[in-house]
């Protein structure tokens, strides 16, 4: 039975790949990258410096590789590119190759679709294999530590959501939040007085930005640090985290 392994690569240091995902990655004969728009091909190149870094012999792999196809921001949109993007890797997945690899930012069990398509082509049984799962170390582990924070208090809770839910306002029933997907800055639009953001972009990486302080005093900061920076790059993964003043 033929294997495929879906690694979480962390979120963007490579000393963040665990020894775990180092073992993998050294087991694994074909790679499939999905090739992203132009201006984020510097995440591609960054996935092919993790392999070249980890993996001992260079001739025991090759890398194969396909058009991610583009995404759309409505919910019809997003549907419409997980079945799209399964068809893609469906193809990848009919390469011969005794154990694959999808590399995936941060960890594939948090705000990552990889599992669901790779699901959705097991579900469709044209091909054929069996898979594991490498957890990584996600964006938003890196963003507290970074900031020295730890994300939930002390009996408390803490809920990891999105932007666009946050855009409805500040979940009642939650103290602490972190916000992921957030591409509309769902935070300048909400009542800061009495909450905290730690703010994180490029997390792990050298271009990475942090901004911490009381909500209503640094969010123009941060939609400022922000906007300049996806100006700069063409792209911007960012994540943070709301806490209310305890009093």
């Amino acid at each position: 039975m033929r294997k495929l392994m879906v690694i979480g690569i962390g979120a963007g240091d490579p000393e963040y790949v665990t020894v775990q995902a180092v073992k993998a990655l050294n087991a694994v004969d074909v790679f499939f990258v999905l090739e992203k728009a132009a201006e984020q091909e510097e995440l591609v190149r960054l996935r092919r410096e993790i392999v070249e870094r980890f993996v001992e012999d260079s001739s025991s792999y090759r890398v194969v590789s396909a058009q991610d196809p583009p995404r759309g921001r409505s919910a019809e949109a997003v549907a419409d590119w997980r079945r799209r993007r399964a068809e893609v890797c469906e193809g990848l997945l009919r390469e011969d190759f005794e154990t694959g690899a999808f590399l995936v930012w941060g960890d594939p069990a948090l705000y990552d679709g990889m599992l669901d398509v790779v699901e959705d082509i097991l579900a469709r049984g044209s091909v054929t294999f069996e898979y594991e799962v490498i957890p990584g170390i996600s964006a938003v582990s890196a963003l507290a530590a970074r900031h020295r924070v730890v994300l939930n208090r002390v009996g408390g809770a803490v809920q990891v959501t999105t932007g666009r839910r946050l855009a409805s306002g500040f979940p009642e029933e939650a103290d602490d939040v972190v916000v992921m997907l957030d591409s509309q800055q769902a935070f300048a639009g909400l009542d800061g007085d009495g909450v905290d953001i730690y703010w994180g972009a490029y997390l792990g990486t050298p271009d990475e930005l942090l901004v911490a302080g009381p909500l209503a005093e640094v969010a123009d900061e941060i939609v400022r640090v922000r906007a300049e920076a996806r100006a700069r790059k063409g792209w911007m993964f960012d994540t943070y985290l709301l806490r209310r003043v305890r009093r």
